[in-house]
C-alpha cells in the first residue's frame, strides 16, 4: 500500500472536482456553522443560517445580544439546538471578554495559543476548533471528522480506534503545511465518505479502489466463497 496522501489527494480532486469548502460569507459565519454542524446534515445548518441571516444575526454584536430563546428559535432547524444555543453563546462569551467582540484580533493571536482557548470554551471540542482555525482563520489545522477516520481505517493506513490527534499528526506530518490544500482535502474526503465510502461502501465507484486493503479483503473473502 502506498503511503502518498498527495496521490490520494489528486485522485480526489480529478474524481469530484473542487468542493469550495466551507459555503460562508464573512469568518464569523463559517465561526457559527461549525458550531451548528455538530451532529446534523449541513442542510440543516443552511436552514438555520439563512434564519439568522435574514434576522440581520449574523455579526458577534448582534448575536451577543440576542436573546437565549431567540437564538434558540432561530436555529432550530439543527438538532439539539438550545444545547447548540448554549455553545454559541459561550462563544461568544469568550469573544467578548477576551477580544471586544473582534475576530480579527482573535485571529491574531498565535494560533497554537488560540487553539488551547479554543478547546476550553463550552461546547468546543477538536474538530469545532480546528474547523475555525482552518476555515475562519486560515491556519494549517488538519480537520479530522468520523469520515476522515473511516476511510485511513480502510484503506489500512491508520487504525480503526485511532484518536483525533493521531490522524490528524498523520495528515499534517507527510502534508505540506498549507491551510488551502488542507482545506480542500478535507472537503476531498468528506465527499467521498458522504457519496462513496458509506456504512456499506460502493467500492467499485471509488477513485482509491486499488489502494484500499478493506476493498481487498473483501474480494479475498469473496473469492474463498465462491
Amino acid at each position: 500500500m502506498p503511503d502518498d496522501l498527495l496521490e490520494i489527494y489528486h485522485r480526489l480532486l480529478t474524481h469530484f472536482g473542487p468542493r469550495h469548502w466551507w459555503p460562508a460569507k464573512t469568518p464569523f459565519e463559517v465561526v457559527i456553522g461549525a458550531i451548528l454542524t455538530q451532529a446534523v446534515a449541513w442542510r440543516n445548518v443552511e436552514k438555520a443560517i439563512a434564519a439568522l441571516e435574514k434576522a440581520g444575526l449574523l455579526t458577534p454584536e448582534a448575536l451577543y445580544r440576542c436573546p437565549t430563546e431567540q437564538l434558540a428559535a432561530m436555529i432550530h432547524a439543527t438538532l439539539y439546538y438550545r444545547e447548540k444555543t448554549k455553545k454559541i453563546k459561550a462563544f461568544l462569551a469568550y469573544l467578548f471578554q477576551n477580544h471586544t467582540g473582534d475576530l480579527e484580533q482573535m485571529f491574531r493571536l498565535p494560533p497554537d495559543r488560540l487553539r488551547r482557548e479554543l478547546l476550553n470554551i463550552y461546547g468546543i471540542g477538536e474538530e469545532t476548533a480546528d474547523s475555525i482555525l482552518l476555515y475562519a482563520g486560515g491556519f494549517p489545522f488538519f480537520v479530522v471528522d468520523s469520515y476522515t477516520k473511516r476511510i485511513l481505517f480502510r484503506l489500512g493506513l491508520l487504525p480503526e480506534k485511532a484518536s483525533y490527534r493521531m490522524v490528524q499528526d498523520y495528515f499534517q506530518a507527510r502534508l505540506p503545511k498549507d491551510s488551502q490544500l488542507y482545506n480542500e482535502y478535507h472537503a476531498q474526503l468528506d465527499a467521498l465518505g458522504q457519496y462513496v465510502c458509506k456504512t456499506r461502501p460502493l467500492c467499485s465507484e471509488c477513485p482509491l479502489l486499488d489502494l484500499c486493503a478493506y476493498a481487498r479483503e473483501n474480494k479475498e473473502n469473496q473469492q474463498k466463497q465462491d
